[in-house]
């Protein structure tokens, strides 16, 4: 944004440590902020950011800073457009991203037209990800930060969000951040990390949240030859990869599961060689700049190890220069350029 202020901004605040230091470093840079909180998640969480704790924490550092802090409640919103499409989804024998979705939908839509409705020109969070200009417009960047790095989250942000969006703390490291806070006396500073799906408690867990809201089938786990060699009690819990939790006798070598099909409810494992794939088919491609035709790096998880590939628009796959363990129908596909985030798609079903 530059040295000198340029109109209001609004910063999002989830009551962690890094949205609480990127307001802090706004306002100390003379910006005008105003401070907002989202509340998105009205059930039980104790794993994420949307706990009553966390809106407490956010208003509480807002004092401190003595900027105005408001809590917008997009509670409908969150179950139409995260919780509903993640129930359906496992449903469908995929594994979904819901904070991906959560990006998506609320934080870098509803918010930022909330935003604009209320005269703010930006709105900032305490991701770790860099916003890059180039030729072509603004573009997303990895975070200084290796093992914070969530621009594979964000990868799903247009040209136009990330011309609005300001990332204060995506050019430092988590140990700077906590350094701030810590040496203004932030109430936040030495808060744990928030985990990834917010609505999924530790008491009750994944199982009992989808059981409440779709049918949890029993299904048959079956060798690569065929033949029965064990049962989970619900095929829509099931991912690929799995390796527990399969019914499967003692004994012998380990045994991953490589494929499911929620239509027959029938999990297939295979030795760990079995997981290797020498290619994954992709939907919803989209490049951000023009294509790339050479080997890109490609992460497939939020803090994977990226691994070199061609992205085939023609025939929707990545072919992965060495074989590449297979991925969950449902997971993010990004491909890289050095830092720099060059497209994004889905897993499909092999």
């Amino acid at each position: 944004m530059g040295d000198r202020p340029n109109g209001p901004v609004m910063v999002a605040m989830s009551g962690g440590v890094d949205s609480s230091v990127a307001a802090a470093i706004l306002q100390e840079a003379g910006h005008e902020i105003v401070a907002v909180t989202m509340k998105l998640w009205g059930g039980e969480s104790d794993t994420g950011c949307c706990a009553v704790s966390d809106v407490d924490d956010a208003r509480r550092v807002a004092d401190q800073l003595g900027i105005e802090h408001h809590v917008f409640n997009f509670g409908d919103d969150f179950e139409r457009d995260v919780v509903a499409p993640y129930a359906a989804d496992h449903a469908a024998g995929r594994t979904p991203n819901p904070c991906i979705e959560c990006n998506r939908h609320l934080k870098f839509d509803r918010l930022i037209n909330r935003a604009e409705a209320l005269g703010f020109v930006r709105i900032a969070t305490g991701h770790h990800a860099r916003i890059v200009p180039t030729a072509r417009g603004s573009r997303l960047a990895r975070g200084a930060d290796p093992g914070k790095d969530q621009s594979y989250v964000l990868h799903v942000l247009d040209q136009s969000v990330l011309d609005r969006l300001v990332l204060p703390v995506g050019s430092m490291t988590k140990t700077d951040v906590r350094r701030i806070a810590a040496d203004m006396g932030l109430r936040t500073a030495t808060k744990p990390e928030s985990q990834d799906v917010c609505f999924i408690t530790n008491q009750h867990g994944r199982a009992s949240f989808l059981g409440d809201r779709i049918p949890l089938r029993p299904g048959t786990v079956i060798d690569t030859e065929g033949h029965e060699v064990g049962s989970v009690e619900a095929v829509e819990l099931v991912t690929i990869g799995q390796r527990k939790g399969l019914g499967l006798a003692g004994g012998t070598d380990p045994r991953y599961v490589i494929d499911i099909d929620p239509a027959s409810a029938v999990v297939t494992v295979g030795e760990r060689s079995s997981l290797d794939t020498a290619s994954t088919r992709l939907e919803s491609w989209r490049w951000f700049d023009e294509p790339s035709t050479g080997s890109v790096d490609v992460q497939c998880s939020a803090h994977g190890v990226p691994a070199r590939g061609q992205i085939d628009v023609v025939t929707m796959t990545v072919r992965w220069d060495q074989p590449h363990r297979r991925i969950a129908m449902g997971q993010s596909v990004v491909a890289y350029s050095d830092d720099m985030v060059i497209g994004g798609g889905i897993a499909a079903r092999p």
